[in-house]
């Protein structure tokens, strides 16, 4: 049985693309940042929060966890973790903050296999840099593909590529959520091979 801890539209969609049988439950999990937490420890940490809150109510199967967090740094050298803007007005300010700038994206992934009593852990680091952006193509993003639940504001699947000069990274799924290339090394170390569809249902 694999799990997916998530309930995110965007997770699921990605982890359907396998080709494999799984159940999504939301996690009960603190996403707040704790003090002098950066950006990847934060990520990492959440990622593990989340697959072992799963595991610990499951205690059987696999259980995928995964968060992802943005990091913006400044002219001035500060760094500023850039979360879910949940309104338009924040969305505006995120997205004019990361106009001609470089942000830092981390996509972490946690992988419990209940059966084995083992944890593998890995993050994913995705470097997008963003045009010059007038607040009038800021504003028209935002009302045409209402981006509030996505870190950094922005949906990479969508109209939200149009906002990018480029992108380094290894798996471009991990932008949108869930890097698949690393998942599927992941799920191999515990027994589940995507390319062998009659062993998938464990």
């Amino acid at each position: 049985m694999l799990t997916l801890a998530s309930t995110s539209p965007y997770k699921r969609q990605l982890l359907s693309k396998l080709g494999i049988n799984f159940e999504a439950v939301a996690p009960q999990v603190n996403e707040l940042a704790k003090p002098d937490e950066n950006a990847m420890e934060l990520a990492a940490r959440l990622a593990y929060e989340k697959a072992d809150a799963i595991a610990k109510s499951l205690n059987q199967g696999i259980v995928v966890g995964a968060d992802q967090t943005a990091a913006l740094q400044k002219d001035d050298g500060a760094v500023t973790i850039l979360g879910k803007p949940e309104t338009e007005q924040n969305a505006m300010t995120q997205l004019r903050a990361c106009a001609g700038h470089t942000v830092r994206f981390y996509t972490a992934l946690c992988v419990i296999d209940c059966d084995a009593d083992r944890c593998l852990r890995h993050t994913e680091i995705t470097d997008v840099t963003f045009k010059s952006l007038s607040d009038e193509q800021i504003a028209y993003y935002i009302r045409t593909e209402r981006p509030l639940d996505c870190a950094g504001s922005f949906k990479a699947e969508g109209l939200g590529i149009a906002l990018f000069s480029s992108i380094q990274g290894r798996d471009p799924n991990a932008l949108i959520g869930l890097p698949l290339m690393a998942l599927t090394d992941m799920l191999l170390e515990c027994g589940v091979d995507v390319l062998h569809p009659h062993i998938t249902d464990r």
